[in-house]
C-alpha cells in the first residue's frame, strides 16, 4: 500500500483531475438517440418494492431454501445521458426468497451510498466508502453466512441484511486494506476465496486477495503491471490464480473529457495471462502471451497432467473501442485457452462461435475438470452489448455440442446460476435459476429449470408483475 505522503499527493492530484473532468462533463455533446441503458428493457426502476407470497407456476422443489439475489446498475437520481455509462449506475439488489416450496417475497433495494441516501432522505450507513463508487452495482454474494454487494476498481464491499437492507460499508471487518473485485472465486476444496483486484488511481499494481472461511482477508499480494488494466474477473486452479492482463486500460483522455467510465481499448498494451502461484510472491507470476482480445468472464479453469492450464472464456475481439455508454464488441464467442507455461504460448480453440456472455458452471467443480458451461446468447452483429436475445446455451464439453433453450419472442434471459440438489452428485444433478424479462407485457419471471432436462418444461416459474432491468450478476444464497 502507498505511504502517507504518496496518498496525500495522489489525493491532491485526483481532486484536480476531478475538477477538470467535472467541468468538461458539462460540455459533452448531447446525445441524438435514446440512451440504450436508460430506456427500453434497461429503463431503471424508480421505487423499492416489497411483494409477498408470489404467484408460482409449477412446483418449487422443497429442497430449495434460500434467496436468489441479483445486482445491477439502477440510478437513484436522474443521470445525464451525455456522460452516463452502464457500469457506473448506483447498485440495486433484487431478491426472491424461496422456502417450503413457496416464493415468500420479492424485494428490490438500492445499496445505500450517497446517491440513494440523497434521494431517500436517509443517513449514509457507517463504514469506509469510495467517493463516486459507494453503491456496489455488479455482484452480490454470500460469504461466511453474510451477504455482500461488491464491485471492482476500488469500491468497498457493502454488507446487506437478509432482507437486503444496507447494514454497513464493510471491507470485511476492516481486514481489507486495498480494493476488491466483483468476482471472487471460492475453492470448495481449500475453503478459501480468491480474487484479483485493481484500483483506478494505481495503474502499476493489481492484487491477489484471499479470504478465509470467515470472509476475512488473509492475503493481499501486489503484482506489477502497466497502463492500469481493467481486470474484471479471474480464475483459479489447484496451484494458480489466473491474471487476465488484456488491452483494456485506464484512459486519462476519457477521464479528462468527462466520461464516467475512463477505460478504453488500447492496442499498444500487450495481451497476456499471468499464472500466479496461489501462495507465491507477485514477482513469481509466469506471464504467457495471448492474441489480443478481452475477457470479462471465464468459466472454470484446471490443470492438466502435463503441466498446462486450461481455462474456458467468453472472448471479445475488442472492448470499449467505440462506445462511451457501455460495453461494445464486434463479436464474442466461447473459447478454450490452453496455456503452456513452459513453451510460453496460449492456444485458443473455439467451443461455440455465437455471440454470448455470462458463463456459469457447477462451482463444486472449481479448479477441477468439468463438463457443462451455461451462457447467455447475445444478438448477432457488432455494437453495444444488448440483453436482447432469447436463448440460453448449454455447452457440453465432453460431447462437443451446444444445446439451446429458447424462451420465446421478446423474452430475454439473464445469467443463470447452477444450484446442486446435494453436496455430492452428477454435474447436471441440480437446477438452473435465473431471471427472464418478458417485454411483451414488461413482467419478469424467475425460472427454475432442471439442469438434467435443459430443454424440457420448467420445474417452476415465479411471476413478478413488473420488469426487472437486466443487471449483471446474481447468486443463489442457500440457508
Amino acid at each position: 500500500m502507498a505511504s502517507n505522503v504518496e496518498t496525500l499527493i495522489r489525493s491532491a492530484v485526483t481532486k484536480g483531475i476531478g475538477k477538470v473532468a467535472g467541468f468538461n462533463r458539462k460540455r459533452l455533446p448531447r446525445p441524438v438517440d435514446a440512451h440504450p441503458y436508460l430506456t427500453g428493457i434497461h429503463r431503471p426502476m424508480d421505487e423499492e418494492l416489497t411483494l409477498d407470497e408470489l404467484r408460482v407456476e409449477g412446483e418449487i422443489p422443497a429442497a430449495l431454501s434460500g434467496r436468489y439475489l441479483r445486482n445491477g446498475p439502477n440510478p437513484a437520481l436522474p443521470p445525464d445521458p451525455a456522460s452516463y455509462h452502464w457500469f457506473t449506475g448506483a447498485g440495486m439488489v433484487h431478491g426472491i426468497r424461496i422456502e417450503g416450496g413457496a416464493a415468500r417475497w420479492y424485494r428490490n433495494r438500492w445499496v445505500r451510498g450517497a446517491e440513494a441516501c440523497s434521494r431517500l432522505g436517509e443517513e449514509i450507513p457507517r463504514g469506509p466508502r469510495t467517493e463516486g463508487s459507494d453503491a456496489p452495482n455488479t455482484n452480490v454474494v454470500g460469504l461466511a453466512g453474510r451477504t455482500f454487494a461488491i464491485v471492482e476498481a476500488g469500491g468497498k464491499p457493502v454488507e446487506l441484511s437478509d432482507t437486503l437492507g444496507t447494514i454497513a460499508h464493510n471491507p470485511f471487518d476492516a481486514t481489507l486494506a486495498g480494493p476488491y473485485t466483483a468476482h471472487p472465486h471460492h475453492d470448495p476444496f481449500a475453503n478459501e476465496t480468491h480474487a484479483i483486484t485493481y484500483q483506478g488511481d494505481q495503474p502499476n499494481t493489481v492484487w491477489h486477495v484471499v479470504l478465509d472461511a470467515n470472509a476475512h482477508v488473509v492475503r493481499e499480494e501486489a503484482i506489477s503491471v502497466a497502463d492500469g488494466p481493467s481486470i474484471h474477473d479471474c480464475a483459479i486452479t489447484e496451484n494458480y490464480v489466473l491474471v487476465f492482463d488484456l488491452p483494456v486500460t485506464f484512459s486519462m483522455k476519457s477521464l479528462l473529457a468527462g466520461y464516467r467510465f475512463p477505460y478504453a481499448w488500447n492496442p499498444a498494451h500487450p495481451a497476456r495471462i499471468g499464472l500466479l502461484p496461489r501462495t507465491g510472491a507477485g514477482r513469481e507470476v509466469i506471464w504467457v502471451p495471448v492474441e489480443p482480445c478481452y475477457v470479462f468472464h471465464p468459466a472454470n479453469a484446471f490443470e492438466t497432467e502435463d503441466g498446462k492450464v486450461i481455462v474456458d472464456v467468453a472472448a471479445h475481439e475488442t472492448m470499449f473501442a467505440q462506445s462511451k455508454r457501455g460495453p461494445d464488441s464486434p463479436r464474442s464467442r466461447m473459447e478454450r485457452w490452453t496455456i503452456d507455461p513452459v513453451r510460453g504460448v496460449t492456444t485458443r480453440t473455439v467451443i461455440d462461435d455465437h455471440n454470448q456472455e455470462f458463463p456459469r458452471y457447477d462451482e463444486r467443480r472449481t479448479t477441477r475438470p468439468y463438463r457443462f458451461i451455461y451462457s447467455v446468447a447475445l444478438p448477432d452483429g457488432p455494437g453495444e452489448l444488448e440483453i436482447a436475445d432469447t436463448r440460453l446455451f448449454r455447452h457440453d464439453l465432453d460431447r462437443g455440442v451446444t444445446d439451446i433453450r429458447n424462451f420465446g419472442p421478446r423474452r430475454h434471459p439473464g445469467e443463470f446460476v447452477f444450484v446442486p440438489r446435494a453436496a455430492e452428485g452428477a454435474e447436471d444433478d441440480g437446477w438452473l435459476i435465473g431471471l427472464v424479462v418478458d417485454m411483451n407485457d414488461e413482467t419478469t419471471d424467475l425460472v427454475i429449470l432442471n439442469a438434467d432436462d435443459f430443454t424440457g418444461p420448467p420445474q417452476a416459474i415465479v411471476h413478478l408483475p413488473h420488469r426487472v432491468p437486466p443487471g449483471f450478476h446474481g447468486n443463489w444464497v442457500a440457508d
